[in-house]
C-alpha cells in the first residue's frame, strides 16, 4: 500500500515535532516536508506534491485562511486545518480545507500524542480519499427561491453529516425558509465548535438556528444542532408536542452525538411525519437510523456521489436501501420542499 505524503504547516516547532513523530508512527503515513509559514509550504508542496496538508490557522507571515484562498484556486490538495477554539475555522473551511480537528491546549506531551494518533490521523486518511473538486464548488450553490410556502402540519426534518459536512449543511439550510418545519442535525464537530457552527448558520440563513439544549422545542422555522462532545442528541415527544433531549452516553459508531441515534429517535418519535436527509461524511453513522426512518414510513433522501466530498456515510444508506431519493447537493433542499408540500 502507498503511503499517503504529508505536509506538515506549523510555526511551533515544538508541536511540528511532536506531530512529524506521532504521524509518521502510522504505517499508513509519511510526513514528507515541514513548513512554518505559508511560503515555505508552497515551495514545498511544488517540490513534493503532498496528498495531504495539515495546516495551523494561525502563521507568520500569512494567516492559514489568506494561504488557502490564494492556494486552492492553483494547487487544489485536501487539508486539514488544525485549530484553537476559534470561529475561524469556519473561514477555512468555507476556503476549500477538508476537514478540522480542535487543537490542544495546556495539554500534556501525552494527551498532544493521543490525539495525533486517535484524531489527526483518522482525519488524515479521510481527506486523502475525499474529493477535493467538490469541496470547492460547495461554496459555489446558489440560494434557490422556494415559490410554494409549506404549511404548518407538525412535520419533522432530520439531517446528518461528516466529512464536508459543515459546507454540505450550510448549502441546504440557506434554502430553508421561515416555513420548514423543525428541523434537527448532527453533524460530526469536536466541543465547543458546534455553538459557533450554529451561530454562523444563525446569521447567514433565512431560519433560526442554536445549539440544541435538552428541553428545547422543534419548531417551524428552526434548525437545533446537536452539541459536540459526549452527549446524543434525540427526538422526543412531550405532550404531543416535539422536543430534543441532550444526554451523554457512549459513542456509536465511533461518534458522539451519533446520526443514527437522532434518526432512530426521529423513527420512534415522528414515524410517517418526517423527512431525513444524509450528506457527505465518512463510515456508516446514520445509514441504520435512517433505514429505521424509511421503516416508519418516513421520505428519505442521500445526498448522491457525484457532489459528496467523501460517499461514505449516503452510499451506506443508499447500499441497504435506507435512501429513497438520491439528489445533488444543490437540489437537496428543493427535493425536500416538494417531499414535504406532499406529505
Amino acid at each position: 500500500m502507498r503511503q499517503i505524503k504529508v505536509l506538515v504547516v506549523e510555526d511551533s516547532m515544538v508541536f511540528r515535532e511532536i506531530l512529524v513523530q506521532n504521524l509518521n508512527k502510522d504505517a499508513e503515513i509519511q510526513v514528507v516536508a515541514v513548513a512554518k509559514d505559508p511560503f515555505e509550504a508552497r515551495d514545498a508542496i511544488l517540490k513534493y506534491r503532498p496528498d495531504v496538508m495539515t495546516l495551523d490557522v494561525e502563521l507568520p507571515r500569512m494567516s492559514g485562511i489568506e494561504f488557502l484562498r490564494k492556494l486552492m484556486p492553483q494547487y487544489p490538495i485536501p487539508v486539514v486545518v488544525i485549530s484553537a477554539l476559534s470561529d475561524k475555522v469556519f473561514e477555512a473551511l468555507n476556503a476549500g480545507a477538508v476537514d478540522f480537528v480542535a487543537k490542544p491546549v495546556n495539554a500534556t506531551r501525552q494527551q498532544i500524542e493521543d490525539f495525533i494518533n486517535n484524531e489527526l490521523c483518522v482525519k488524515v486518511k479521510i481527506a486523502a480519499a475525499a474529493k477535493i473538486s467538490n469541496v470547492r464548488k460547495m461554496g459555489m450553490v446558489q440560494t434557490q427561491h422556494q415559490p410554494m410556502p409549506l404549511k404548518d402540519n407538525g412535520l419533522i426534518v432530520a439531517i446528518g453529516a461528516s466529512t464536508g459536512g459543515t459546507e454540505a449543511i450550510f448549502s441546504v439550510v440557506k434554502n430553508f425558509g421561515p416555513d420548514i418545519p423543525g428541523v434537527v442535525i448532527v453533524q460530526h464537530m469536536p466541543p465547543g465548535f458546534t455553538e459557533m457552527y450554529a451561530k454562523r448558520l444563525d446569521n447567514q440563513c433565512r431560519v433560526r438556528v442554536k445549539e440544541a439544549c435538552t428541553g428545547d422545542r422543534v419548531l417551524p422555522g428552526q434548525v437545533l444542532i446537536a452539541p459536540g462532545g459526549d452527549k446524543h442528541m434525540r427526538l422526543v415527544k412531550v405532550n404531543g408536542v416535539y422536543q430534543v433531549e441532550c444526554r451523554p452516553g457512549p459513542k456509536v459508531n465511533g461518534h458522539c452525538p451519533s446520526v443514527d441515534e437522532l434518526f432512530y429517535s426521529v423513527a420512534n418519535a415522528a414515524g410517517a411525519r418526517a423527512l431525513g436527509i444524509i450528506l457527505t461524511g465518512m463510515g456508516g453513522d446514520g445509514a441504520k437510523g435512517l433505514l429505521a426512518m424509511r421503516k416508519a414510513g418516513a421520505e428519505t433522501i442521500g445526498q448522491d456521489e457525484s457532489t459528496c466530498v467523501v460517499y461514505g456515510m449516503p452510499k451506506v444508506a443508499y447500499d441497504i436501501g435506507a435512501v429513497k431519493y438520491q439528489a445533488r447537493l444543490e437540489d437537496i433542499a428543493k427535493k425536500a420542499y416538494s417531499l414535504l408540500s406532499k406529505m
